[in-house]
């Protein structure tokens, strides 16, 4: 069986690769560690000589036992070979057991005082391990052995050996030292020893440990090609690259799969004898290596969820790339159709000409509808706002399109809704048109039809004059509503809806004249017409003496008036006292909230009847979640609300409770570091029973997560309401106080965002606590200017900028690199990793820099290393140059204090030499 895993251990090796930061604890213990200079396989014909063996077993003490059994041809094996052979031995056993001392046993019963004499002077002479005891079995013949005797007496400071030499008769004298089963059978012990499948052992254990070497190597490998690997910007590339991912990482599970069964099969090896017979005991050295096995098994377990969680995040940044590839695709076609269709839909102009027109035209205006494809955007637009919910990497670049996409089809839909409405009037004109038409032709039938002579009689007259009557009282059903007005949207009339109109006023015309003349022949025959007064509805309406005004003008106007001037006159201590007492209600509706959470959630977390509720990721992590939450709690309630309430009836002490509470407001600092922590064990677990439960009782409409903004939110709060009152109180008594008690919050809040920034640095090997106080933090380009050797070449071919983020403290200057991650699948969060540091003790620094007023510059040691640092603004630029100015100055001033030392012996501020034109040289050692 032996044989069988050897053999397996030595011929599967194929790539592997992981992310550059999945460097576990196993990586650097085996990738950082001291190379051994000799290995199993590198001394292999040497070991099976067997001229020293390492059997396992110990001494009382715990000594490790080298034995070097009775061998002919010592005297004539190499010193190297000596020396290596002894040195891998020496290697083997822990340096805890090591550092005891071995224990060496030279059986020589069946040689010469000789071969004695010679393997002590070797081993004297290249022994590399700390030694405690040498036990000679002496030769058994009696002349050798009185030689022996003898001769260990006259030579036994030639062996320059710092420890005793016992001379052993027999394995008898032996066993008064050295028990028994820690004795091999040749020198009459009980141990169990097999050289060959030693050899073995040590072989497969060191092939096994290269195996893990090499996968982690190869796991960087594939995690750095994946780091560096940019996303596709199409369809195909991006489903060509997931595919290939995909490959690869089945590749990589089954090479790590298969090297934790070569460590399960060599664990199984060296445990066989224990396995075959219960009476078996491993020796210590066999107990070593089964540790061996497993510390790698474990970390090649660690190794493979580490490898698992880093390739859930890339797959699905992969397939939310892809997912972006295809709405960018889908959003790409529908605006080109929209676009076109709406640039069609803005030159169609036609309203038509006759009832059949303009159904066509509605009909053409229906399949331009449909070819419009705003179903499919709506889809797509919604689509793309499911990816935004789903924490989608790239919300910064769908959101736009998806209110792009709802854009296009509002207006697609509001000019076809507007073409609609347009031909709909249209069509109900010509349809009118055409009734008018058909009734001017009746109108001109009946004109026609009436027989002059008939009408000369007065019965005649009056008949024909019913008829016209009758015929022009169904003229009302033919009204054209405002045709004129409906075609002054186009601009223009058309000839065949003129020549209608016309036709209208003709035939109006001509029934006018007919009963003129109708009229008279009927009144010929009838007495004289009698004077008649006018009647009422003839009579000219005179205008109303009284002026009309619109409805509600009157009322609404002076009402806004009077309550305008009541406003503007409203006394100014009216609005302080208004945020007052809105500061003090929502401070008590803030406590009330704490109180609620406290009570409701964190008390409710050590309730024996919900401990089954709780989720076993959430046991013994309530500081976790809820932070220093009761502390603000207990701040709030019996100290800040109450002090808030005093100012009621005296508002000028406000600004003083924020003040002498300055340090006090310092524990939002505290629990807003702890927020990410707060959030990530939410997100795992919010969703449990536990929270629902609670959530009910407290009759809450919101769940736990958006109380445990609050705090974050009351801070701003506070900033918010100051100024306000500042508003309200300028120019006036108590505005300076109100100032620096808005500034005072400011600090806090900027404290806080600083703090947010300082535990997200990553990399740094020291403790960000010992450099001082964080000063100031931003984000810069930095060109950097080396003038050593080849470092100078390199760094002036930099002609594109680093982006580095600076953290300013009162000791230390921090470059760090921004790096933004998506976390689960929810927000990206900054970290900053660490690329170098400047002691602010040893810096100087130059305002200006030729061609940019944005850039200045920090340096060291006579400008043999510069830093040119461009800010976003000039201000920007101006605030970091005044922070470190006065760190500089403050150092100055401190080392004059304790040293009055002379100015050359300090660091130079700038390199002016100076210069007049140097707005530091008042401070320059060059003065």
């Amino acid at each position: 069986s032996c044989d069988y895993w050897l053999v397996s251990l030595c011929s599967h090796h194929t790539d592997n690769e992981l992310s550059v930061w999945i460097l576990l604890p196993f990586t650097y213990e085996i990738m950082q560690q001291e190379i051994r200079p000799l290995v199993a396989v590198d001394i292999i014909e040497q070991l099976h000589r067997q001229f020293a063996i390492l059997s396992g077993g110990r001494g009382k003490d715990g000594a490790p036992i080298i034995t070097f059994p009775e061998f002919a041809g010592f005297s004539e094996i190499p010193d190297e070979d000596f020396l290596n052979v002894v040195t891998y031995l020496t290697s083997i056993p822990s340096l805890e057991a090591a550092s005891i001392g071995f224990i060496i046993i030279i059986d020589r019963r069946r040689d010469k005082w000789s071969a004695v004499k010679a393997s002590l002077t070797r081993i004297a002479g290249a022994f590399p391990g700390n030694l405690q005891l040498v036990f000679v079995l002496r030769p058994s013949r009696f002349i050798q052995r009185a030689i022996a005797d003898i001769g260990i007496k006259l030579y036994r400071d030639d062996f320059k050996m710092k420890v005793p030499i016992i001379m052993l008769n027999s394995v008898s004298d032996l066993h008064g030292y050295i028990d028994k089963c820690q004795l091999t059978r040749e020198l009459g012990g009980t141990l169990e020893y097999g050289h060959s499948q030693w050899i073995h052992h040590r072989t497969a254990i060191e092939n096994f440990a290269m195996t893990v070497k090499t996968t982690a190597q190869m796991l960087q490998t594939f995690g750095t090609d994946l780091a560096e690997t940019e996303l596709p910007n199409d369809v195909q590339c991006t489903e060509d690259l997931l595919s290939a991912h995909t490959d690869h990482h089945s590749k990589l599970k089954d090479e790590l799969k298969l090297a934790v069964k070569q460590g399960a099969t060599l664990l199984t090896c060296i445990r066989e004898p224990v396995t075959r017979s219960a009476n078996s005991k491993l020796s210590p050295d066999e107990l070593e290596n089964v540790a061996t096995v497993e510390r790698l098994l474990a970390q090649l377990d660690e190794t493979e969820k580490a490898f698992d969680q880093f390739w859930t995040r890339h797959h699905l940044k992969l397939e939310q790339c892809l997912q972006l590839r295809h709405f960018e695709h889908d959003f790409r076609e529908v605006k080109l159709t929209l676009d076109n269709l709406m640039e069609a839909q803005a030159g169609f102009s036609d309203v038509g000409d006759s009832v059949s027109r303009v159904e066509h035209l509605l009909r053409e205006q229906k399949q331009l509808e449909e070819k419009g494809q705003v179903c499919k955007a709506q889809t797509l637009a919604l689509h793309g706002e499911q990816l935004i919910q789903n924490n989608h990497y790239a919300v910064d670049s769908i959101r736009p399109k998806c209110v792009e996409l709802r854009r296009i089809c509002d207006d697609f839909t509001n000019e076809t809704k507007k073409k609609y409405d347009i031909l709909g009037k249209s069509l109900e004109l010509h349809k009118q048109l055409d009734k008018a038409s058909q009734w001017c032709e009746a109108g001109i039938y009946l004109l026609a039809s009436q027989a002059v002579d008939k009408c000369q009689s007065q019965e005649g007259a009056e008949t024909a004059l019913v008829e016209i009557e009758k015929f022009l009282a169904t003229a009302k059903e033919h009204q054209l509503s405002n045709p004129k007005e409906f075609y002054n949207q186009f601009d223009t009339i058309l000839t065949p809806e003129i020549k209608i109109l016309q036709k209208l006023e003709d035939v109006q015309e001509m029934f006018d004249k007919r009963q003129v003349s109708l009229k008279k022949l009927a009144a010929k025959q009838t007495r004289p017409v009698q004077p008649v007064a006018p009647h009422p509805e003839s009579s000219p309406k005179r205008a109303s003496p009284k002026t009309t005004r619109p409805a509600g003008v009157g009322g609404p106007l002076i009402f806004a008036s009077r309550y305008s001037i009541q406003y503007y006159s409203t006394p100014y201590f009216f609005s302080f006292s208004h945020i007052i007492n809105e500061l003090i209600e929502t401070e008590r509706v803030y406590v009330e909230e704490l109180q609620s959470i406290i009570e409701g959630y964190a008390s409710e977390m050590d309730n024996p009847s919900l401990l089954h509720l709780i989720p076993s990721m959430l046991q013994n992590k309530k500081d976790i979640l809820f932070g220093n939450l009761p502390e603000i709690y207990d701040f709030h309630n019996r100290i800040f609300l109450k002090e808030l309430e005093n100012c009621i009836e005296n508002p000028e002490l406000l600004a003083r409770c924020f003040l002498k509470r300055k340090e006090d407001l310092q524990i939002y600092e505290k629990y807003c570091q702890n927020k990410p922590r707060s959030e990530a064990l939410w997100r795992q677990c919010g969703d449990s029973i536990f929270f629902q439960e609670c959530q009910r009782k407290l009759d809450h409409k919101l769940s736990l997560d958006a109380y445990l903004l609050k705090p974050v939110q009351r801070i701003t709060k506070y900033q918010l309401l100051l100024k306000e009152m500042l508003k309200c109180s300028k120019n006036s008594e108590g505005t300076a106080e109100l100032e620096e008690a808005l500034a005072t919050v400011l600090d806090i809040i900027k404290s806080v965002n600083d703090s947010m920034h300082q535990i997200a640095i990553t990399g740094y090997e020291g403790d960000v606590g010992e450099l001082g106080k964080l000063l100031m933090q931003g984000s810069f380009n930095v060109w950097t200017d080396h003038k050593k050797g080849h470092n100078k070449v390199k760094d002036l071919a930099r002609f594109k900028p680093m982006q580095r983020h600076l953290f300013l403290y009162t000791k230390m200057l921090l470059f760090c690199k921004k790096r933004e991650e998506n976390t689960d699948g929810h927000e990206k969060t900054a970290s900053y990793s660490f690329k170098n540091s400047l002691k602010m003790s040893t810096v100087g620094i130059t305002e200006n820099v030729k061609g940019d007023n944005k850039k200045f510059e920090i340096w060291y040691n006579g400008r043999e290393e510069v830093y040119i640092i461009q800010a976003s603004s000039v201000e920007l630029k101006n605030t970091w140059i005044s922070e470190i100015r006065k760190v500089l100055t403050g150092q100055l001033e401190a080392c004059r204090g304790k040293t009055q030392c002379d100015l050359m012996m300090l660091p130079s501020f700038c390199s002016c030499q100076g210069q007049r034109n140097c707005s530091m040289r008042h401070l320059c050692s060059d003065k």
